[in-house]
């Protein structure tokens, strides 16, 4: 009987790769003051994904070339956690150690962008910031990066992994 490759050492290792992948490209954003950036906040997303097709492609390929369709998405959704934990840890530590005005930066940014927009008036902008506050506590920000990462991967990784399972003929093999 053949050894089969575990999901989680691969998870583990493809969570920790994309995690510091995110980091990498969050810092370039905190530095550059591109945060609020929409269309380079997307761009964020293409680190997941290569990241997860590489992992469900490393773990078919130990595993003579065949993947479940339930392995792929256990596999994504363990990495996306691994990932979340990492680059919502960094990005507590960015805006609490590193940058502790950060936050009123993008509070400040927000503003512009909502007075900008012409619909609000200035009472429901306050309103919409401060209730936008309510939620900036870094244990909140720490735990909804988190469920967010692993939501997304999920996501994500149902749709690569109905592209790249390959169930083997028989079964009983």
């Amino acid at each position: 009987m053949d050894e089969k490759t575990s999901t989680a050492r691969v998870a583990l290792k493809w969570g920790l790769i994309i995690g510091v992948g995110t980091i990498l490209y969050s810092t370039l954003l905190f530095v550059l003051n591109l945060t609020t950036n929409r269309g380079l906040s997307v761009l964020g997303y293409g680190i997941f994904i290569a990241g997860l097709v590489l992992a469900m492609r490393e773990f078919r390929t130990a595993n003579g070339g065949y993947m479940t369709y339930g392995e792929g998405v256990g596999l994504g959704a363990l990495a996306s956690a691994i990932a979340g934990v990492l680059s919502s840890a960094y990005s507590i530590l960015y805006m609490t150690v590193i940058d502790t005005g950060f936050r009123e930066r993008l509070m400040e940014q927000t503003r512009e962008q909502l007075e900008e927009q012409g619909q609000l008036t200035d009472e429901q902008i306050d309103q919409a910031i401060e209730m936008g506050q309510s939620f900036q506590s870094p244990g909140l920000l720490f735990v909804f990066g988190i469920f967010g990462s692993i939501l997304i991967g999920v996501v994500l990784s149902l749709i690569i992994a109905a592209i790249m399972r390959r169930n083997k003929a028989n079964p009983f093999e």
